[in-house]
């Protein structure tokens, strides 16, 4: 979608970096910059700084950074075209009309509604007989009729084209439909056929109420798979979206309950719980994390009690801790799962076991003295050495002697050894930390891991001058002129790697009047993070003039030429070779 640059310096101006981000993050003023927290990352000394003469911000933990837009696309995990309706919304401002080319936007739009026409056939399908079996299910779980029209409940006939024969009276095309993941296609016949077949339909909801995909469940335990969700489409990123969080976000302040299904939200939802969430048909994934982190301070994992409920669980703690959440995990005695102990329990029972979940020291604990008997002595060991690794992760120093008094008394050993064996735990990989660090400085020098500008690995000086001349040119746009009248001769086949030829390519479209907000239509948030850094950089320094730009484009072309001189000598000496071969 052709946005504007009047339309994007506009949004921009009427929402302020500082003022934006201070609704998300606690900032507080260093000098002239801002700086708190990280919302993406889970920290204890602010690395997150907001720079007022740049209008960008900077994590020197995890390395976000961006400008206004960015931010709000990974704040509210937004794409770029919905960041900027998200601010547009806010300020009052009304996105672009049809002479800004809306054919994007009217693409997401179309998808919304097209998914929302999908959501009531497949509910309207739940009524009719050939959904029987998929009623007598629902039955089974005892949901009310109130439960199937809350999350909006639906049924796909056992049908290769039901669906399609139906969106095509609607208006929709079999590769829209395919888009949209409701419809597959046969790479053997070319033939389309619809996605979900004999399943019950849970429509999934994002918080503006878009119906943005489906999970389809199998009324048998025989059918495999048992679960079938969308892919990622247009509308859609399974890692970053949330089941029945439309309704949770509202009532999730003192804590939220993560489920392993769409069943047990659903179940714990209707026995007046509305704060429950699942993930979408994947383990729980760091941008779910911080998702949930936005509306609360406290997860409650609240998993099957089979081993693999309570292995996922186990996975999803540092996950959550990372984000910065308050960890607890319910222990359900007696049933299977959430869904199973509340129909044989009830609401209430539920409620005391959540306010009784177990923190993740005692979850993660009770999990290594199950696995060890402690009446052999080798096994004492094992447990203790791998208790003595779980207490000396954490950060506080009252909680590790708290939970090393209670391990003491669980495992029978003095409190004494425990807290020498955490204390040496503690410094190896204090060691090893500082270690990894320098290697990394070591690796980031180089451009060896460089994920943005994977050719920086060989080529590190040619880089270093890109990134000068395009820091430059964001920070001072006056100074493309020079470039554009031929003052300075540099083009696009100058630069050495495709990323900075690619960030240089996108300046010379908006003719030098380079912004942040304008290239994050084409670059990802994490190249977003490095345009913005170069930008930062050179603002720091004191001398960005004419001089700088001339002697930094001076630097790059010799880096050329010494590449071609390369390739000429390599050239001349394959010739030379071939030439003896040949009179031999």
């Amino acid at each position: 979608m052709a946005i504007s640059q009047g339309f994007v310096e506009e949004l921009k101006y009427r929402n302020r970096i500082d003022d934006v981000i201070s609704s998300y993050v606690n900032l507080k003023r260093a000098g002239s910059n801002k700086v708190g927290l990280c919302p993406f990352h889970s920290e204890k000394t602010p690395s997150f700084t907001v720079f007022s003469n740049t209008e960008t911000f900077k994590c020197f933990g995890c390395g976000a950074g961006g400008d206004v837009i960015t931010f709000i696309m990974r704040a509210e995990n937004l794409d770029y075209i919905s960041a900027l309706e998200f601010l547009a919304k806010k300020s009052g401002l009304e996105m672009p009309g049809e002479t800004e080319n809306k054919s994007e936007l009217v693409k997401r739009s179309r998808m919304h509604e097209m998914n929302r026409e999908a959501a009531r056939y497949f509910n309207k399908m739940l009524y009719e007989p050939c959904a029987e079996a998929a009623r007598a299910y629902l039955a089974k779980r005892k949901l009310s009729s109130s439960a199937v029209k809350r999350f909006g409940l639906g049924f796909a006939p056992q049908s290769f084209d039901a669906l399609r024969k139906y969106m095509h009276t609607k208006g929709y095309r079999d590769e829209e439909l395919r888009e949209a993941f409701l419809c597959g296609k046969s790479e053997r016949t070319g033939s389309y056929f619809d996605y979900f077949r004999g399943r019950l339909i849970f429509p999934i909801i994002d918080n503006l109420g878009n119906v943005v995909g489906f999970g389809g469940r199998a009324t048998d335990d025989e059918t495999k798979p048992k679960y079938l969700n969308t892919s990622d489409t247009p509308v859609f990123k399974k890692s970053r979206n949330l089941f029945a969080l439309n309704f949770a976000r509202t009532c999730c302040e003192e804590y939220i309950i993560l489920c392993e299904g769409y069943m047990d939200v659903i179940a714990v939802n209707i026995a007046g719980f509305a704060n429950a969430v699942a993930t979408l048909g994947t383990a729980l994934t760091s941008e779910q994390a911080r998702i949930m982190a936005k509306y609360t301070k406290k997860v409650v994992i609240s998993y099957d009690s089979d081993e693999a409920g309570q292995a996922a669980a186990k996975r999803a703690i540092p996950l959550l801790e990372e984000a910065g959440l308050e960890v607890s995990v319910l222990k359900v005695k007696d049933a299977k799962d959430p869904d199973e102990y509340i129909k044989k329990f009830g609401a209430e029972k539920f409620r005391a076991l959540i306010e009784g979940s177990r923190g993740k020291f005692d979850f993660l604990c009770d999990g290594v003295l199950k696995r060890h008997d402690l009446e052999v002595p080798d096994e004492k060991v094992k447990a203790a050495r791998e208790i003595c690794e779980l207490i000396a992760d954490i950060y506080s120093s009252v909680e590790r002697t708290v939970y090393i008094a209670k391990a003491a008394e669980k495992l029978g050993i003095e409190a004494k050894s425990l807290t020498s064996d955490v204390e040496r735990i503690r410094h190896k990989k204090y060691r090893e930390d500082e270690s990894a660090k320098m290697r990394k400085i070591i690796s980031d020098t180089s451009g060896y891991g460089d994920r943005v500008n994977r050719e920086m690995v060989g080529n590190t000086k040619a880089a270093k001058a890109e990134e000068a001349i395009i820091g430059l040119i964001m920070l001072k746009p006056e100074l493309f002129a020079k470039i554009k009248t031929g003052e300075l001769s540099l083009s696009a086949d100058d630069f050495k790697t495709s990323f900075g030829r690619k960030v240089f390519e996108a300046i010379e479209r908006q003719e030098g009047r380079a912004d942040l907000g304008m290239l994050g239509a084409e670059f990802s948030v994490e190249e977003i993070a490095r345009i913005s850094d170069m930008q930062r950089k050179r603002a720091e320094l004191a001398k960005n003039d004419e001089t700088v730009l001339a002697d930094s484009i001076n630097a790059l072309k010799k880096e050329k030429n010494v590449a071609q001189s390369g390739d000429e000598l390599e050239d001349a000496m394959k010739i030379i070779l071939s030439k003896k071969n040949s009179s031999k």
